[in-house]
């Protein structure tokens, strides 16, 4: 009788994760070391960028990482390998910066190269697949987001990557980062306020009246194909005479450049999703709901607050994700008119041909928009519980 050998089944994106592991192990550099900041610079593998012991422990470590990204099933063993893995490389990168470095030289620059963002960008796959296989509900989520923030703000005070070119050019810069920050901020999240204040009441009016719809909507869909540097300079003609010839505006800071046309274009790139989800979210009230609460004598402005705003809360809170994301990643463009925010860094970075200083406000700005997704996802399924709570 012929015995039954077990069969290997190994998972397709585990197989991509382990595909990615092995080319930055063996065929990507780790750093990028340069003998200073705008030279380029020559490519150094994992094993030659970190000492003999570290560099053995390490690739002993992704290689496990990638075998039970490849062949484990339990979504609870793939998100502890992930985790493991980041644990690992983050502070390799910081030790091999020094490594890498000659003593005493304070010129010579060392920065991630393709082989780390590969290990980096394959960790976080596993991560994210794992977390999706454990289907956490808004707090798991939020628990989450918190232990990355916080291991990798422990990662930063302890100052293991205090020798990678780009916290030099951040304690180079630190007054003026945390400058930008708030001004990116500002940009992203005054506009996008201003449009909820001025969006929700659109949004009702054209729901309540069909005439006011298809031109609302149609004025803001053409604000929405005008490509944001194109309009950022229709705005410095008008808003430059405003401010030469109505002395108020120049004192409350209104310039044909700066943070003003950038606060407007936003603000104006804001309005169609706020609107378009309101109407939207007002429009799958059921008809029925409405009727019983006009059956219970709730006026007109009661059943809309207590009624339909709350059921139609989670579409809305969808427009302002939609908004919040936007903003975070078009507030970036807004240093090109003087504007500041994140992209002061980017663009200077460009000009003088140092990645580093175009990292210092392109991680920023990522993070930023990958932390209020995930918080607002979490509002916006905390809020359709409570809706279908009251259903």
């Amino acid at each position: 009788m012929p015995t039954l050998r077990p069969t290997l089944h190994l998972d397709r994106l585990g197989s991509v994760i382990a595909g990615l592991i092995g080319l930055a192990l063996f065929a990507s550099p780790f750093v990028t070391y340069r003998a200073n900041r705008i030279v380029s610079g020559e490519g150094r593998l994992l094993v030659d960028a970190l000492p003999p012991a570290g560099a053995l422990i390490t690739v002993v470590v992704v290689l496990g990482v990638a075998f039970c990204a490849a062949l484990a099933r339990k979504p609870l063993a793939r998100l502890a390998a992930a985790s493991l893995g980041l644990c690992v490389i983050f502070p390799a990168i910081g030790i091999s910066a020094g490594f890498v470095t000659p003593a005493g030289n304070t010129f010579a620059r060392v920065s991630p190269a393709i082989g780390f963002w590969l290990l980096a960008l394959a960790f976080a796959l596993l991560a994210a697949d794992a977390l999706t296989r454990l289907r956490l509900g808004p707090w798991g989520r939020l628990g989450a987001l918190s232990v990355a923030a916080g291991a990798l703000a422990l990662l930063l005070v302890s100052g293991a990557w205090n020798d990678l070119s780009l916290m030099k050019e951040y304690a180079n810069r630190a007054e003026t980062f945390w400058r930008e920050a708030r001004q990116h901020l500002w940009l992203a999240l005054g506009s996008m306020l201003a449009a909820c204040l001025v969006g929700l009441p659109l949004g009702l009016a054209s729901h309540r009246v069909p005439a006011l719809r298809a031109a609302i909507l149609n004025g803001l869909g053409i604000v929405q194909t005008i490509p944001s540097i194109a309009l950022f300079g229709i705005l410095i003609a008008p808003l430059g005479f405003l401010a030469a010839n109505v002395p108020l505006a120049a004192a409350l800071g209104i310039r044909g450049i700066g943070a003003a046309p950038a606060f407007i274009a936003l603000f104006l790139y804001s309005l169609l999703p706020v609107v378009a989800n309101t109407m939207a979210g007002l429009s799958q009230v059921p008809a029925d709901v409405i009727e019983a609460a006009r059956g219970m004598g709730l006026s007109r402005r009661q059943r809309l607050v207590q009624i339909e705003l709350p059921l139609a809360l989670p579409v809305i809170l969808a427009g302002i994700r939609i908004v919040l994301v936007q903003n975070l990643g078009l507030a970036t463009i807004a240093a090109l008119i003087g504007g500041g925010g994140f992209g002061t860094f980017v663009f200077q970075g460009i000009g003088q041909t140092a990645i580093d200083l175009v990292l210092l406000g392109a991680i920023p700005t990522v993070a930023l928009s990958f932390a209020a997704a995930i918080i607002l996802d979490a509002i916006i399924d905390l809020t359709r519980r409570g809706a279908h709570d009251r259903d």
